[in-house]
């Protein structure tokens, strides 16, 4: 039940002691132990006297006096200026020798409770007297006056207190930064501060240090010894690595209970100037126009450095060490811009400037590094193309077209092949008639030409100003250069022109023969010499033309027509030559252009004149009407059978009117029918025209099927009596044949009678096979290579060109002419058989290769047995008896 009942009251007791810590904390306040101490420094602001000149180092500005109220004699100071340091007892000492004097800069001390608290120091130069004071000053003494201080005083921190009580807990100590400067020579480990805790006399404290530099990377660069709580850097720093450490301090006791709160100490590296600039390139290269005015801006170089850039060791000057071959330029000592200090600028007079430019921290009087500048001066049109010569004369024949009269050459200063070297030429007077036209060629001269053909005759000479620009403006205010051109005109003996160059005359196609169709003349442009001009005719292609060679009167001396194959669109088109008697002649040429009115000279005609039919059943046959003449000489048309053809036949026009539909009256027997049929035209001119119906024995088909094709008895009775003759000629001529053949003596046997032959006879041989094919045929030829080039002319030749023959006219008036015209190709036509012939029958060579037999001997010395060739039969016997036998 206790038990119980104390469980249950547990929760509620602790829920009444934390109120009331609460409101303690709340209405607690700490009361100060010494109200009379304020902490501070002991003036607001400190005044010292220093020497004029550049402050060394070490040197002794003064001292500052703080207190925190806690008793202590020492204290952490910082400035906010790098090269003065500040001792823990408040003595400023210049760190680094200082080339600019510092007038004024602050100092800032820190309590026990961590608050801030700062003070102005001011540098006065020895020997200036004060003009004023303002509140309370501490003046110090002269800085030979002062006594060094013992700079090997180190600052030694204490842990802060911890009140356990219901009281309210002070504010969290905060220990200000300790500056260490980079690159110490040691010796290591260099002691820096020292931690103690307040407990140390009543009990063992051991001290301990964590954080970077210590047990984390960068491992073992600080070091605390764990009985006396001094914490050393064991090797030099560097600030450009790790710009500051953070470290936390514990103190325990000897069973590892924590005897204070740990603390936390920021340890600062100060920079020294140990990197020397370094520019981003090693060669910077710019540009800028030549004849810009002074103060415009080239290129910027850029420089880096590796040490604080808050302090005067990143700070960098630029400037320049050399220019060549001239002082043209400036750089800001800040930013390190490149700009043009002096006129001048002249592309054509030196084109490149090579600068040497230094950087330097220090704000330029530290450590330094060079590189180099390449300035290129580029071009602008401030030179225009003079011509070399002003003045040109030339000499041009007339009617010439694009002829090249001749070259003007410039030179232009401006950099080559430029927009601003690039010359234009312009014709700025002379050429009002668009005779003469100027360009520029690659190599930059103006090339002057003569488009359009120059007249002796109306203008001998030419005179024409010629300018010369750039592609690119004139950057400057520049007059163009001119050059005078006179040319000078050739004349010649120029052709007669005819007027108009074509001339049209309309006539009907039925002009009467010799009859003057046109009077086409020509003009001599040669007005200063009498010269005579005949006339003749070019091209006639049909031959209907005729022309007066003094008058030119042109004629017809054939008749026209305007269907012919010549004649285009109605147009007939003939050349007229007009040449005069100069030395050398010279001929124009014109175009006479007939357009012929078409006459009714053309009646309608059928077109085929052949066709077939089946005789069951035929189906009418459409034959065309072609007429060769313009409405209205044409349709409509009109048809009429002749010569008893209706009999048989019927004829009626198609539904256009433009054909004949021609049907059988009734069942045809299988024959050659002819038609005979007159057109007519619209003007009522006809012509009357046979066609040829073959009849075929078939039923309703348009044409006569091939195999079934049926010829009349009169044809087939022909065809058979000329098989028969051709028969009967055959057998007469074998006849002939075997008669000879039993004429012919018969000859004496080459071998007698009882002549007994072995005679193998095979039967069954088929070949030898691949081997058996492999002859020489090489040898049938020998002695042939030389045989005489002779060629056969019993053959077409195929180097003459066949005559034209000329196609059968629609016309039958025309049968005569055209029997007549092929009668004559044909006795001219030198491929028409029959052929001379020239064979060659008995050459059999020459310079055989074969040796010759006379070579050949037979020995009579021997031990040659032919006495066997007797028994080879009757064949071999007579060589027994020639080289068997004795000698006698």
């Amino acid at each position: 039940m206790w038990v119980a009942s104390v469980g249950y009251l547990l929760p509620l007791c602790a829920v009444v002691l934390l109120f009331t810590l609460q409101f303690c904390r709340v209405c607690c306040v700490d009361v100060p132990t010494n109200v009379s101490c304020r902490p501070g420094f002991s003036s607001s602001s400190y005044r010292f006297h220093v020497k004029s000149t550049p402050l060394s180092h070490s040197t002794v500005l003064g001292k500052v006096n703080f207190s925190d109220c806690s008793g202590k004699t020492d204290a952490f100071y910082e400035t906010d200026v790098a090269h003065i340091l500040v001792a823990s007892d408040g003595t400023l000492v210049v760190n680094r020798q200082m080339k600019h004097q510092v007038k004024s800069f602050t100092v800032h001390a820190w309590d026990s409770e961590g608050k801030k608290f700062s003070t102005n120091i001011t540098l006065v130069d020895h020997g200036r007297r004060l003009l004023y004071s303002r509140g309370h000053v501490h003046s110090g003494h002269h800085n030979t006056e002062l006594e060094s201080p013992k700079i090997s005083s180190l600052p030694v921190l204490t842990f802060p207190k911890f009140n356990s009580g219901l009281s309210r807990h002070k504010r969290a100590w905060v220990i200000p930064p300790m500056n260490v400067a980079e690159n110490l020579r040691g010796p290591f480990p260099l002691q820096l501060v020292q931690i103690k805790s307040s407990r140390d006399k009543e009990i063992t404290v051991f001290y301990s240090i964590t954080g970077q530099g210590a047990d984390r990377p960068p491992l073992g660069i600080f070091t605390i010894k764990r009985e006396d709580g001094w914490v050393s850097v064991t090797v030099p720093l560097d600030r450009e690595e790790y710009a500051d450490y953070t470290l936390k301090c514990y103190a325990v006791s000897q069973n590892g209970e924590s005897v204070e709160e740990p603390m936390d100490i920021i340890i600062r590296v100060i920079d020294q100037n140990d990197n020397r600039p370094r520019f981003t390139q090693k060669v910077f290269e710019g540009s800028v126009l030549e004849g810009v005015p002074p103060g415009t801006p080239v290129m910027n170089v850029t420089a880096t450095d590796a040490d604080d850039p808050n302090t005067e060791n990143a700070i960098l000057g630029y400037s320049i060490l050399n220019q060549e071959p001239g002082e043209m330029f400036i750089i800001h000592r800040q930013t390190g811009v490149i700009s043009v200090v002096t006129t001048g600028l002249d592309r054509e007079s030196v084109n490149k400037y090579t600068l040497t430019i230094q950087v330097a921290d220090m704000e330029g009087e530290g450590l330094s590094a060079t590189s180099t500048a390449i300035i290129t001066i580029k071009d602008q049109n401030d030179n225009p193309p003079l011509f070399i010569s002003k003045t040109y004369t030339a000499n041009v024949t007339e009617n010439v077209v694009d002829f090249e009269i001749l070259q003007l050459s410039v030179t232009d200063k401006d950099e080559p092949h430029s927009p601003n070297w690039r010359a234009v030429y312009r014709i700025v007077k002379g050429n009002e008639g668009g005779f003469f036209n100027i360009s520029t060629a690659e190599s930059n001269n103006g090339i002057l030409k003569v488009v359009k053909g120059l007249d002796y005759e109306t203008t001998p000479v030419y005179t024409l100003l010629i300018s010369a620009e750039n592609e690119a403006s004139f950057s400057i205010a520049l007059t163009p250069s001119t050059a005078t051109v006179t040319v000078f005109v050739l004349d010649q003996n120029e052709a007669p022109i005819f007027n108009p160059k074509e001339k049209t005359e309309q006539l009907r196609e039925d002009h009467p023969v010799r009859r003057v169709i046109s009077t086409y003349t020509a003009t001599d442009p040669d007005k200063g010499q009498k010269q005579v001009i005949r006339y003749n005719i070019s091209r006639d292609p049909a031959g209907w033309l005729e022309v007066n060679p003094e008058t030119g009167v042109i004629s017809s001396k054939a008749e026209l027509d305007r269907e012919s194959v010549f004649v285009q669109n109605n147009k007939y088109s003939a050349v007229i030559l007009a040449s005069d008697d100069g030395i050398p002649s010279a001929t124009g040429t014109g175009t006479l252009i007939l357009d012929l009115e078409d006459v009714n000279d053309n009646a309608p005609v059928p077109s085929p004149r052949d066709f077939e039919i089946c005789n069951e059943e035929g189906v009418p046959v459409l034959l065309q009407i072609v007429d060769r003449d313009l409405p209205p000489h044409t349709s409509p048309f009109r048809a009429q059978l002749l010569r008893s053809s209706d009999k048989n036949w019927t004829v009626v026009l198609n539904e256009k009117g433009d054909g004949l539909l021609l049907t059988p009256k009734h069942m045809l027997k299988p024959a050659l029918y002819p038609v005979y049929i007159r057109l007519f035209d619209a003007q009522g001119i006809f012509q009357d025209t046979v066609v040829n119906a073959t009849v075929c024995e078939c039923k309703g088909e348009l044409y006569c099927p091939p195999k079934s094709a049926h010829f009349g008895p009169p044809v087939f009775s022909v065809v058979l009596a000329v098989l028969a003759a051709i028969l009967a000629l055959l057998i007469l001529l074998l006849l002939v044949i075997l008669f000879m053949k039993r004429r012919k003596s018969v000859k004496e046997p080459l071998l007698p009678e009882d002549d007994v032959r072995d005679n193998i006879y095979y039967y069954d041989e088929e070949g030898g096979g691949e081997d058996d094919q492999d002859f020489d045929l090489s040898q049938l030829h020998r002695g042939l290579d030389a045989r005489p080039e002779i060629t056969r002319n019993d053959v077409v030749p195929t180097l003459m060109p066949a005559p034209q023959y000329r196609p059968r006219p629609a016309n039958p008036d025309e049968i005569g002419n055209f029997i007549d015209e092929n009668l004559n190709a044909a006795d001219n036509d030198p491929t028409a058989p029959p052929y001379d012939s020239l064979l060659v029958f008995d050459y059999e060579g020459g310079d055989s290769e074969a040796g010759s037999l006379s070579s050949l001997n037979s020995s009579s010395s021997g031990d040659q047995d032919y006495d066997c060739l007797n028994e080879w039969g009757p064949r071999f016997r007579k060589l027994a008896d020639m080289y068997g036998g004795s000698e006698d």
